[in-house]
């Protein structure tokens, strides 16, 4: 017989013992919220929980707290299964707070789009949404959905998808910010174009962020010698013997950080954390060096 029919008859009769179902008190389905909100923050596999955490916490009750103790914790299940149910049902319920809270704003809300790229290469169009709450203005993740191709027309669909599953409307938005390239979610010929059509009101707006991106490549050479320090951290980077090298001389000045992030055009935002003071203090090289930020390079030159 079905899970799902057992189930029904279940909910009908609530017979738990005869149908093969065992009623969880509640502390013990808590703990198991608790285990699966913690496997989802930290991305960790679904079946760390009855692999590694079940095991681990049994064995540290049977020694600090005895056999009774680790009978009861026992009864917790860690399931993979029970362990992705219950984070979908996590997120079915912040989904569901947030959609009440947008429903219920004194103010319209605004819309942040960006178009992503995850391991697997499937691009995904990430939504998030900005709205008054309790006189405080709040900033959530609404949905993230799979794109099958990047034109304006089709990005707009998982969003109109969304507002009707959900009773929304675009008179609810007072402004949309986009990302990514003009052609995919640009207010003129893109995203920003198609919404306007439907919705004159709304307030298209691009990330401002990218036009700076865009204003690094014309800077004056001044300025432009202190991104230099990205050459070197793609340079020691690029080579697995310089990585290495580069990590046993951080190993022996004591440095706090021995790895440096990779810096590429298309995730220029890395360029932040490849900030020139940043490299030196986390190498513990003289700031001297900061003069020639090419002299790093040069070091390692020879291997």
């Amino acid at each position: 017989m079905g899970q799902k029919v057992k189930r029904a008859r279940f909910d009908e009769k609530a017979t738990p013992p005869v149908l093969g179902f065992v009623l969880i008190n509640k502390p013990i389905l808590t703990e198991s919220y608790e285990v699966a909100y913690s496997i989802a923050k930290q991305g960790k596999p679904l079946t760390i929980g009855e692999t590694l955490v079940k095991p681990a916490v049994l064995k540290m009750a049977n020694i600090m707290l005895g056999e009774e103790t680790e009978v009861k914790l026992s009864q917790i299940p860690l399931l993979n299964d029970t362990i992705s149910n219950g984070i979908e049902d996590m997120s079915k319920d912040i989904l569901a707070q947030v959609v009440a809270d947008l429903i219920s704003s004194p103010a319209k809300f605004s819309l942040q789009l960006d178009k992503t790229t995850d391991i697997s290469n499937l691009s995904q169009l990430a939504v998030l949404v900005c709205y008054v709450k309790d006189d405080v203005i709040n900033e959530d993740f609404l949905f993230c959905k799979p794109l099958t191709t990047t034109k304006a027309a089709e990005v707009k669909k998982p969003v109109d998808n969304f507002f009707k599953d959900n009773c929304f409307s675009w008179d609810m938005v007072s402004a949309v910010r986009s990302d990514r390239v003009p052609v995919t979610l640009g207010r003129k010929s893109g995203f920003g174009a198609v919404v306007k059509a439907d919705a004159p009101h709304i307030i298209v707006t691009h990330c401002i962020l990218h036009g700076h991106a865009l204003a690094t490549k014309t800077l004056p050479p001044k300025l432009a010698e202190v991104l230099k320090i990205v050459d070197c951290v793609n340079y020691m980077q690029s080579s697995a013997l310089r990585h290495r090298i580069f990590s046993e001389l951080c190993k022996e000045m004591g440095s706090e950080f021995e790895v440096l992030l990779y810096h590429s055009n298309i995730r220029w935002l890395s360029r932040s954390t490849g900030a020139e003071s940043r490299f030196y203090r986390a190498c513990g090289i003289n700031p001297v060096f900061a003069r020639a930020p090419t002299l790093s390079c040069r070091l390692l030159q020879k291997f």
